[in-house]
């Protein structure tokens, strides 16, 4: 399975490509999208959907895991952060694209496990599961990273409680 994991953002959109090959997962691609801030919201959401169907039609993700909001801290940013999510899952569903949303705690929680853990932290962990030579830069490319990573151990964990299940455990 190749994931694309998006961490969202109006200016700034982090991705990032991940795949299974047998038990092994490897980064495929990462990065970030970029929009002039000084553009109008809705120009910059354009610049980025259209940056962000040209990953897919690059990478062939099979599936698009993407951070949800969290609104406790600032509601502004939350605001912002789901018109840039929107923007992902609209590619994603353009290209039919499933779609699942993380908090930033489960993803932090599954990839350092510790939910509260900083970008340093996550970008340690994240070079050092998909054993890349430096820590991903940007730290959006990094979240992102460890959004596509969330996923896929999230879709394992699901797997091995269905066949515990099946086989009466």
């Amino acid at each position: 399975m190749r994931v694309l994991g998006i961490d969202p953002g109006t200016v700034v959109m982090g991705y990032g490509v991940v795949e299974e090959r047998g038990r092994d997962v490897v980064a495929v691609d990462y990065g970030a999208l970029k929009a002039a801030s000084r553009l109008p919201l809705a120009e910059r959401l354009y610049s980025l959907f259209c940056d962000l169907e040209s990953v897919i039609l690059r990478c062939q993700p099979d599936e698009l895991a993407v951070e949800e909001p969290f609104v406790a801290e600032n509601v502004r940013s939350a605001l912002a952060i789901g018109r840039a999510q929107a923007v992902a899952m609209l590619a994603a569903s353009r290209h039919k694209l499933p779609v699942t949303g993380y908090a930033p705690a489960k993803v932090k929680q599954l990839i350092a496990d510790y939910g509260c853990s900083d970008k340093q932290q996550m970008q340690h962990m994240i070079s050092l599961q998909l054993n890349l030579p430096v820590p991903p830069e940007p730290a959006d490319a990094a979240d992102a990273l460890a959004m596509a990573l969330c996923h896929l151990l999230a879709v394992r964990q699901a797997g091995i409680i269905s066949r515990s299940e099946l086989s009466g455990r």
